[in-house]
């Protein structure tokens, strides 16, 4: 990517926790999340090809924050954009066809093309009641920011429903552990996070034993980010190797398994980051409860089912090298590879789904 970067000292936003886009009006930086956790860089992002290439680069990932980041880039571009040649309809027309091109950069995480919906619905209403095309881009503008903010207050909401209906399943007993999978959290989102922003609360309010995170190959969201969050959060936690998993439950060490979401179908499936399946099935045979946290935006009730999903495919090299892709070699030249970014779990290995406005329900939506 063409993109300039510069290191920032601290990384956090203003309740303590990591902030993986640091935006204001005109200037928006993304945390470079491959380069965790050894070096905290951001990088400038200056209009919507910055933002496509950074989403497709895996500069920024998580469902929500690809969403937020995508709506954002182009916020950045029109606000600095200068001597726009046109009206209102033709400022429109920019902003829209702008957003199917960033709605391309991921296509299975249904947030991004949830959020380019609902923008061009704004968009269209103010082309049809101003004549200039900077009215537009104002409307445009002010509708990204607000979900930014509102992307933090969904997280939080989920984490706190999360926590209380997780003790609730618990019976208030006793301490529990938790196992999740890939990355939720603040790097995940404009802030706090998801699964991870249960897990959060969980220990908050003192009734989190241990937190087990997987490392989550091939591009290791677990160990660099997922790791990295705990840590800094002084939550106790325990890293796994994905294939550890089924010998973790076998011990009884994990009471819940709690992953978030990129899509959430009609029937309650679930596509989510690869191994997710794996985990869910492994938890049914060791009767352990599996729960998804997602906000409302991850659910498209437009599919009827996961088979409809569109699972994205990623490059080999991320197979064949260390550290997803970016490290030396390790696999053999000319072996075969097939690298799904995410799988898809069957409504009725799920337990429960949580949201930021209803309570989890079992195998339906309960909208």
């Amino acid at each position: 990517m063409a993109l300039d970067s510069k290191l920032i000292d601290d990384g956090l936003a203003a309740d303590n926790t990591l902030q993986a886009i640091c935006y204001k009006r005109g200037s928006l930086q993304l945390l470079d999340q491959r380069k965790l956790p050894l070096e905290t860089m951001y990088l400038d992002i200056h209009g919507s090809t910055d933002g496509w290439n950074a989403i497709r680069d895996m500069v920024v990932r998580g469902a929500p924050a690809i969403a937020i980041a995508a709506a954002l880039s182009l916020a950045v571009e029109v606000a600095n954009l200068k001597d726009f040649n046109g009206g209102s309809k033709d400022a429109a027309s920019f902003l829209e066809s702008k957003l199917e091109y960033l709605v391309s950069s991921r296509p299975t995480a249904v947030n991004l093309s949830d959020a380019a919906i609902k923008l061009k619905e704004i968009i269209s209403k103010a082309a049809s009641t101003v004549t200039v095309p900077e009215s537009v881009f104002q409307a445009y503008i002010e509708a990204a920011e607000i979900m930014l903010d509102d992307d933090v207050a969904t997280n939080k909401a989920i984490g706190s429903h999360g926590a209380n209906f997780l003790q609730h399943q618990q019976n208030n007993s006793k301490r529990f552990s938790v196992l999740t999978h890939c990355n939720t959290g603040s790097l995940a989102t404009a802030g706090y996070g998801t699964a991870l922003g249960v897990i959060r609360a969980l220990h908050a309010q003192g009734v989190l034993e241990r937190a087990y995170c997987t490392e989550t190959r091939p591009f290791n969201q677990g160990s660099r980010l997922t790791a990295f969050e705990l840590v800094h959060e002084k939550i106790p936690a325990t890293l796994i190797a994905d294939s550890a998993a089924a010998a973790l439950m076998k011990e009884d060490r994990v009471d819940a398994v709690i992953v978030g979401a990129d899509r959430v179908t009609a029937n309650g499936d679930t596509a989510n980051k690869i191994g997710t399946y794996s985990l869910a099935l492994c938890a049914m045979h060791h009767h352990i409860p599996f729960y998804v946290a997602a906000p409302l935006t991850s659910i498209d009730l437009s599919l009827s089912s996961g088979q409809e999903i569109v699972i994205e495919e990623r490059s080999a090299k991320e197979l064949l090298h260390t550290r997803g892709g970016l490290g030396e070699q390790v696999a053999a030249s000319g072996i075969s590879v097939w690298n799904p970014a995410f799988d898809v779990t069957p409504a009725n290995l799920i337990a429960g789904i949580i949201t930021e406005k209803v309570s989890p329900f079992s195998h339906s939506l309960c909208l």
